[in-house]
């Protein structure tokens, strides 16, 4: 998990910043993106691709990144904005933010399959959440801080969609709710057209 940290050590960088987003499939909510900056040669173990890993491993792995990191940053962009640019360009503005919050000024990004419009030496890798210690960090701050608004906050403004269970993805039950309910304010209109329209022949 350290392979494309060590040749960025080789290269004299010494502060990497891996780079994740989390909620791009979702129907409901920000899509949220995390920078973080561990120090060079430390491994924690465990850390992977937090799609693999249970909620209760992924909290207690998000505890230890956040009391060992250098820097830790989260960017969020809301359902509005990616109704507008579309979600790729939101994932990398939500990405962009999140390095641009780093208290420490990363000099080498690795990011997982996108590319961020700063201009810092950086590097993309495919399915880097599951290669790279740095990005697979990044990736569970960003599910745990998402997972934890879906929980808390967004539940309870719109208690009657099960955000909490579903995390805003297009599960039956989700798509029943705005079937039912009809769009929050933040759901992301440019995806749910084709429920919208179902829902419309129904009448």
């Amino acid at each position: 998990m350290l392979l494309y940290e060590k040749e960025g050590w080789e290269l004299s960088y010494q502060h990497i910043a891996g780079v994740d987003e989390v909620g791009r499939g979702c129907l409901f909510g920000d899509v949220v993106a995390a920078a973080v900056i561990l120090p060079a040669r430390l491994i924690i173990e465990g850390v992977d691709d937090s799609k693999k890993l249970t909620a209760k491993k992924r909290d207690a792995l998000y505890e230890i990144i956040m009391d060992q990191a250098l820097a830790v940053s989260v960017g969020h962009v809301e359902s509005t904005v990616i109704d507008e640019i579309n979600i790729k360009q939101a994932s990398r503005l939500a990405m962009r933010k999140a390095v641009e919050g780093l208290i420490q000024q990363p000099d080498y990004m690795l990011i997982d399959a996108e590319k961020v419009d700063l201009p810092l030496p950086q590097r993309s890798i495919i399915k880097g959440d599951a290669s790279s210690q740095s990005i697979a960090a990044a990736s569970i701050v960003a599910k745990v801080t998402r997972d934890r608004l879906c929980e808390g906050l967004w539940e309870e403004l719109y208690p009657d969609y099960g955000i909490k269970l579903h995390k805003g993805y297009a599960t039956k039950l989700h798509r029943e709710q705005i079937k039912t309910l009809g769009v929050t304010p933040m759901h992301r209109r440019s995806f749910i057209g084709n429920i919208l329209a179902e829902q419309q022949t129904l009448f």
